[in-house]
Order: C-alpha cells, then sequence, then structure tokens
C-alpha cells in the first residue's frame, strides 16, 4: 500500500515555519532584554549571553542534526528537535537564575538548530533544478525576513505580556509545529540513507568540505549574513541614538527593510541561472556597502542612511536562494550534511561579525563591517565560478538578454 505523500502547500507552510524558527529562537525576545535583567537581578551582559548561546547552539546544533537526518531519515530526528524544543523553552520560563535561563537557552538552540537544517534536505529530497530554486526560494524570503521581523514582533508583545509571555509564544509555536511534524511523512527512503558506521558518519563532513565551490558557495552565504547580522546589531543604536528616532518608528524601519530581502528573496527565482543572481546580489551589495561605509563616516541624513541600506539589504537577498540552491545541488548525496555545514557556519559568522560593530565608534565600525563582508561575499563567489573570465561573460550577457 502507499503512503499519501505531504502535499506541495503542506511542505511549503511547514519548511517556511522550520525556517523562521531559529531567527525567532534567538531574537524574538531582544526587547525583552532590559526587563529580564530587572527580573533576574543581574547585568545586562549576562542577560545577553542568552543570545550568545541561543546562537551557539544553533550552529553546533546543525552540525549533528544533518548526519543523523542522513542516517536516520528527516521525520525522527525533526521530532526529537521538535520535542526538545518544547521541554527547553519550558526551562526557560522557569529558571530560577540567569545561569540557568543561559544554559537552557544553549539547548533551545540545539532544538531549533534542528529545523532549520532538516528543512533544507527535506526541500532536495523533494525537488531538484528549478523547483528546488523556486521551493528554496520561498526559504530563502523567510530566513532573510525572520531576523528582522522576529524583533519587531517582540518589540509590540514585551509591553503587553513580558518576556514570559513571549516564551509562551515560543512554546505555542513550538505545539504547533510538532503537531505539523506528526503530519510529515518521511522524505528520505531507507534505501537512499547513509549506511555508514557511527565512525564515519561524520567523516561525511570532509568529503563536502572537498567541495570547493560548495565552501566557496557557503562562505559567500556566511559573509552576507554578516552584512545582515551587522545591521541588526547596529541598527537600533544608529536609528535611535545617533538620529533620535522612537523605538516604534525603528519597528517601522525594520519592517521596511524587511520587506526589501523578502522581495529581493522573491525576485531571484526570475534569473535563468542561480550563478547570476548571486553575482548580481554581490555586486550591489560591494556597491551599497561602500556608500553606506562612506555616508555613515560623513554624518549623513537618515535618509541617506535608510535609502542606502535598503539596497544593501535587497541586494543580500537576491544572494539568498541562488547560493543556497547552487550549495545544496552540488552535494546532493550529502544534502543533510551539507545544510548542516551551511546553516552552522551562516550562524557562527552572525555571532561573531555582531560584537564588532560595537568596536569603537558605531557608525565607522559598522560601515567598515559591511564593507568587509561584501567583498569577501563577491570574492567567495569570483572563486566558485572559476579563474576564466568567459564564464563571468556569460553570467552578465546572460541578464543582457533578459
Amino acid at each position: 500500500m502507499m503512503v499519501k505523500e505531504n502535499s506541495k502547500v503542506f511542505l511549503l507552510i511547514l519548511l517556511g515555519m522550520l525556517t523562521a524558527f531559529g531567527p525567532f529562537v534567538t531574537d524574538m525576545y531582544l526587547p525583552s532584554l532590559p526587563s529580564m535583567g530587572e527580573y533576574f537581578s543581574t547585568t545586562s551582559s549576562m542577560v545577553q549571553l542568552g543570545l550568545t548561546t541561543s546562537m551557539i547552539g544553533l550552529a553546533v546544533g546543525q552540525i549533528f542534526f544533518g548526519p543523523l537526518s542522513d542516517r536516520y531519515g528527516r521525520r525522527l530526528p525533526l521530532l526529537v528537535a521538535m520535542w526538545l524544543f518544547i521541554a527547553s523553552t519550558l526551562l526557560c520560563l522557569f529558571s530560577q537564575s540567569i545561569e540557568q535561563f543561559v544554559a537552557f537557552r544553549l539547548l533551545q538552540g540545539i532544538a531549533g538548530a534542528g529545523g532549520i537544517v532538516i528543512s533544507r534536505s527535506v526541500a532536495t529530497d523533494k525537488y531538484s533544478g528549478r523547483e528546488l530554486a523556486k521551493m528554496l526560494a520561498v526559504i530563502g524570503a523567510i530566513n532573510g525576513v525572520a531576523p528582522v521581523a522576529a524583533p519587531i514582533v517582540g518589540g509590540l508583545l514585551t509591553d503587553v505580556i513580558g518576556w514570559q509571555g513571549i516564551f509562551w509564544i515560543l512554546f505555542g509555536l513550538g505545539l504547533v509545529l510538532l503537531a505539523c511534524c506528526l503530519r510529515f511523512k518521511e522524505s528520505l527512503p531507507r534505501e537512499n540513507r547513509s549506511a555508514e558506521k557511527w565512525s564515519d558518519t561524520f567523516r561525511s563532513f570532509g568529503v563536502v568540505l572537498r567541495d570547493r565551490r560548495y565552501v566557496c558557495y557557503v562562505l559567500q552565504m556566511a559573509f552576507a549574513q554578516g552584512v545582515l547580522f551587522a545591521n541588526i546589531a547596529s541598527s537600533p543604536f544608529i536609528v535611535q541614538q545617533h538620529y533620535g528616532f522612537s523605538a516604534f518608528a525603528f519597528s517601522l524601519c525594520f519592517g521596511v527593510n524587511a520587506l526589501a530581502i523578502g522581495v529581493a528573496a522573491a525576485l531571484s527565482v526570475k534569473f535563468r541561472r542561480s550563478e547570476t543572481s548571486t553575482l548580481v546580489g554581490c555586486c550591489g551589495m560591494v556597491v551599497a556597502a561602500v556608500l553606506q561605509c562612506g555616508a555613515l563616516m560623513s554624518a549623513c541624513s537618515f535618509w541617506v542612511y535608510e535609502a542606502l541600506m535598503l539596497v544593501l539589504l535587497f541586494s543580500m537577498g537576491m544572494t539568498f536562494t541562488s547560493s543556497t540552491a547552487l550549495a545544496m545541488e552540488s552535494q546532493r548525496e550529502n544534502s543533510g550534511t551539507a545544510s548542516a555545514l551551511l546553516g552552522a557556519v551562516c550562524f557562527a559568522a552572525g555571532g561573531i561579525v555582531s560584537p564588532l560593530v560595537g568596536i569603537g565608534n558605531i557608525l565607522s565600525s559598522t560601515g567598515v563591517v559591511f564593507v568587509v563582508c561584501a567583498c569577501c561575499s563577491l570574492l567567495c563567489m569570483l572563486v566558485a565560478l572559476g579563474r576564466r573570465g568567459t564564464r563571468l561573460y556569460f553570467a552578465f550577457s546572460t541578464i543582457r538578454k533578459q
């Protein structure tokens, strides 16, 4: 008897929710940090450790859940991740000290990582070529919007329900996702699963890392992600303290930026070749980053800053979908491991870049981080395309034909 497969709409909703999982875990409670410091009677730096440990969990967790999903299928590790998320969220809610909260946030991040890495693997199991690019376009759009949208949602709710209310919402989200995962039909047949010994399971990382093009695509995404997290870390201070806008106005600014990322990710599939959209996005990032760096150092007006920010984030959004598709297509036989490394490196990049914007003058340091990340992203893409200039010419000639 044949098992009825999940519909494309169901998979789209499930994978989209799983993709947004990580950003909402890390970012949704950010507006509650001051009140949490008062609740636990501790310093702001101690409260911020909860953000750091959750990002570590998101990075490390993907390294484990990827190979596990290749070995045991997608459904079982996904259910384990959902149960762990529900349990860790309750532990965060009933923490008696900030140290307990920070430790439980690590578990919450690990659980969230399972949803992120497996969502990409499921898409690769079910689709290929242009269909895969379209599915990843939605996932990429959500992945770009969620880190920006989560603080807005948290900011609107914090004054009403407090930080505990935020975590109750995350708990409810976990229950909804668990119910969806129980309906999820396995996407990786037994005959296609990894039969390696445990000692060999994680050696697949070495196989994946020996693929130069895959590594370049992942690094390109990581540096692009660095642009995003640098903006998330610096924009509250730039918009509210430097330009003197209110928290509500800052939320509106965040919302517009999120829209730009989502629109760019959706439009990227209009290109005939994923290499083309990624290259165009990288070039746009470099130009916008250089202009933004100069504008910030010359004390530009808010409207100039926001306009350049929109261009920068739009260009970054252009790369999310296509570079993910390119990376995953190059390692289809090790999609779980490839997805794990991709997510881990990107979240690690976000954790590394975020504190850098606070070094010295936030305006100049933010501009420099933008330029460095954008240039490195473009460099990685050029290396992935190869040394021959004919490939670059072909990419740009495709744009002209369109």
